[in-house]
């Protein structure tokens, strides 16, 4: 279980999203957490000042999608990052496995390829319970975590382009 809740940050620690143009990709599967991650994550990235009309919100029909949605878009839409929210929950199968496994691997690659910060907001869960913990429930909200981490790595990628 864990510890900490993903809501709870640094508010001031945070620089502002204004002006930065973000992406944000949903998975339509287990659509009752996915809608809450992003709920979350366009209410925070608004929080410190991104524009809504700098939000682009698009869907894929589940998490393994987001890989090839995540290129997609850092090919042909102008943002400076790419959040992706998914959740896979553990079944009887191995599919578990290589689902979570490919979407890591395929968000990374679609990152480094394009120099472009991709976020990872994907649940990967034992079961519907610690989803729902983790979009909105007492562990807080991984779209909020995952809106976070982009503006961190815009503004990384701004100091380090001078």
């Amino acid at each position: 279980m864990a510890t900490k809740n993903l809501s709870q940050y640094q508010p001031d620690a945070i620089p502002s999203a204004q002006g930065m143009k973000f992406g944000i990709l949903v998975s339509e599967w287990n659509n009752e957490i996915t809608f809450a991650l992003r709920d979350g994550a366009i209410q925070t990235l608004i929080q410190h000042g991104a524009d809504a009309d700098d939000i682009l919100v698009r869907y894929v029909p589940g998490s393994f999608e987001l890989s090839c949605g995540a290129q997609l878009m850092a090919k042909t839409a102008l943002v400076d990052a790419v959040i992706c929210l998914g959740c896979v929950i553990q079944g009887e199968t191995p599919h578990f496995n290589y689902i979570c496994q490919g979407v890591a691997y395929g968000l990374t690659q679609v990152s480094i390829e394009n120099s472009l910060p991709v976020v990872f907001g994907v649940l990967t869960t034992l079961n519907q319970e610690q989803a729902l913990a983790r979009s909105g429930g007492i562990l807080g909200n991984k779209g909020i975590e995952a809106a976070v981490t982009a503006i961190k790595m815009v503004a990384l990628k701004t100091q380090m382009n001078g």
